[in-house]
């Protein structure tokens, strides 16, 4: 179960998750490409380990596990996974 970053992060993009992750799985970060113009940040499906080291760090609850993502929030998870182009 890869985690999901839904609707809070549009807007805020605090990037202390990107910090968190052990595995380098959420983008774009600062010195990147969309940085600036990405409404939020993504977490790569195929790469997260689901280790949940980004959901307490973040400040707005935005990052859901995949299954426990509100039903409100669905789109997001083929939001995060198309950014990485899955």
């Amino acid at each position: 179960m890869a985690y999901v970053i839904a609707e809070p992060c549009i807007g805020t993009k605090d990037r202390a998750c990107v910090d968190a992750c052990p595995v380098d799985c959420i983008h774009p970060k600062a010195d990147e490409d969309g940085a600036e113009t990405d409404d939020q940040l993504f977490i790569d499906p195929v790469e997260c380990i689901d280790c949940g080291a980004c959901v307490p760090v973040c400040p707005v609850s935005a990052i859901f596990g995949s299954d426990d993502l509100p039903e409100k929030w669905e789109e997001f998870r083929e939001k995060n996974a198309s950014h990485f182009g899955r």
